[in-house]
């Protein structure tokens, strides 16, 4: 299917993060043991045979820019299109002060890119969104319906509360709501297909009005003019835009039923390889209903946890409800429960962490505690 191209959206944005957002962009949160956010978009863009792709940042990118390279575990590094990074962008004179106030205005940032453009369709995509999507299939629907855009609606009972919300009549949009008290309709997976001809078209045009934002100024401001379509969604999906919702998303994980829909051999999730040797379980180490990566040592107690690669658990140390990101250590004695590790934290031994599932500890980057 190559009339698709990709844009995804990795910028700061305002969002509860907490230390996990300090130093990365929510695209390049990590997720699901050994994945980043940004891994299921990129792969549900390949898997619908997508060969170009352009990712544009803002600020904290370096992260990101770390675990994507060349794009090489996405089958994205080629001579020609391929994976492309499109520099940060910003209104204000010291890019990165402010946060940006919306697609249309990152998109005019990167105007001469879209001129670029080899296919005739784009999807638009956010960074920070968990879902294994079937591209393919959409791109199929918005084809065949005629529709000048397709948005992508998904389960109220996985997305975030907040968020833009569509009222759908026989598949066509009538009507599109953000920032509701009681939200109502559709919840949006701010995904959204569109020509390369039209989105240009649009761009140019709210540029010229200062307009900068799509939901508001293209699809509420001319959703009487446009063909607005919707394809539904009922699989898993998540925006990971708080601490709490980052925990609960991952919690859900341990669900094999939720697992297995994300995780669909059907399309497959492509991320970078850790190059780590398998996970050691001590004879005396316990692991019950929990997510381990490749090159973890559990000699202590692991229950309803996730652990991503190279994590250490000590003999005698207990980890529960937790998640715990690449090379961090829990020492002999010590306990953990409702917590969230950032990479390489060390916790040394006898020390308790407890948290509460409403309210989840996070410990940042590097801390020895």
């Amino acid at each position: 299917m190559n009339g698709l191209h990709g844009i995804i959206f990795a910028y700061e944005k305002r969002n509860e993060m907490q230390e996990l957002g300090q130093i990365r962009s929510a695209a390049s949160i990590p997720f699901g043991g050994r994945y980043r956010a940004v891994d299921f978009s990129l792969s549900s863009l390949v898997n619908a045979g997508c060969t170009d792709v352009g990712i544009v940042l803002h600020g904290h990118y370096q992260s990101l820019l770390d675990h994507l390279g060349t794009g090489k575990a996405w089958d994205l590094s080629r001579k020609r299109g391929g994976l492309r990074m499109l520099p940060p962008f910003n209104y204000q004179e010291n890019w990165g002060a402010m946060p940006f106030r919306g697609h249309i205005e990152a998109l005019a940032g990167v105007r001469s890119y879209l001129d670029t453009i080899r296919q005739d369709y784009v999807a638009l995509m956010d960074g920070d969104l968990v879902a294994n999507l079937p591209m393919g299939d959409i791109f199929e629907s918005h084809v065949k319906s005629g529709a000048d855009v397709t948005v992508v609606c998904g389960n109220d009972s996985f997305a975030t509360a907040d968020g833009t919300y569509f009222e759908i009549s026989d598949g066509r949009v009538t009507e599109v709501l953000f920032n509701l008290h009681r939200p109502r309709g559709y919840r949006g997976l701010e995904v959204y297909i569109v020509s390369t001809k039209l989105l240009k078209e649009m761009v140019d045009e709210c540029i010229g009005k200062d307009q900068y934002s799509w939901r508001r100024d293209v699809l509420q401001a001319r959703k009487d003019q446009l063909y607005l379509r919707s394809y539904i969604w009922s699989g898993f999906a998540a925006q990971i835009r708080s601490v709490k919702e980052y925990y609960d998303r991952s919690m859900q994980l341990l669900d094999p039923a939720i697992r297995a829909d994300l995780f669909t051999p059907a399309r497959p999730v492509r991320a970078k390889g850790s190059d780590k040797a398998s996970t050691y379980v001590g004879p005396e180490g316990v692991c019950v209903n929990s997510l381990v990566a490749e090159g973890c040592r559990i000699e202590g107690v692991v229950e309803n946890s996730i652990l991503f690669p190279g994590v250490n658990v000590a003999k005698g140390a207990v980890v529960r409800d937790s998640v715990l990101f690449k090379g961090t250590e829990v020492l002999d004695g010590a306990k953990l429960a409702y917590v969230i590790c950032d990479k390489d934290v060390k916790v040394q031994e006898s020390r308790t962490l407890m948290g509460h599932a409403t309210y989840p500890i996070v410990v940042a980057k590097g801390s020895i505690v």
